[in-house]
């Protein structure tokens, strides 16, 4: 015997019970799917899949854990190409060290954080910044819910074309 939640077809919803520890889900008398012990049962075709990134969730504490938007890694030399991404179409090579990161799908507003990031490309210029494209004003020059200008610096040479840049979005 189980815990049984039937939507039955003639006399609605039955609820039938007893300390099995089992939970039978049915319509119109069969079951369709049920939880045990050890997990889901039935089958599984009657089941409706999770959206995407439903079961994230590898945070341990009680504050609470916030996914990563949009990310990407790509080489900024030469013909730019995205090494991997997250939520990321493409990149824009706008000039030397000058590349706008376009979305797959809008953040809901421009009120996004963003992590940089770019590799040394001598040990003697160790350092190079990497920063949201800006005005002289303070102001960021293209960041969007589909866009973000970025620019990356090497100490010694001004702007530079670093061959891993990534790029990493919370919202």
């Amino acid at each position: 015997m189980a815990t049984i939640i039937n939507a039955d077809t003639s006399d609605g919803l039955k609820l039938t019970s007893d300390t099995s520890g089992v939970i039978e889900f049915q319509s119109g008398g069969t079951t369709k799917a049920g939880v045990n012990a050890t997990g889901l049962t039935g089958d599984a075709s009657q089941l409706t899949a999770l959206p995407a990134g439903a079961s994230l969730s590898t945070a341990s504490g009680s504050a609470p854990s916030y996914s990563a938007r949009a990310w990407v890694n790509f080489n900024g030399t030469g013909t730019v190409a995205i090494n991997a991404q997250g939520n990321v179409s493409s990149i824009t090579d706008n000039s030397t060290g000058n590349y706008t990161v376009n979305f797959n799908t809008a953040m809901p507003d421009a009120n996004y954080a963003v992590s940089l990031q770019n590799t040394a490309f001598s040990a003697a210029n160790i350092g190079g910044n990497i920063v949201i494209a800006g005005t002289a004003a303070g102001g960021a020059t293209l960041k969007s819910t589909t866009q973000l200008q970025i620019q990356t610096f090497a100490n010694t040479t001004g702007v530079y074309d670093y061959a891993e840049i990534n790029c990493i979005i919370f919202r």
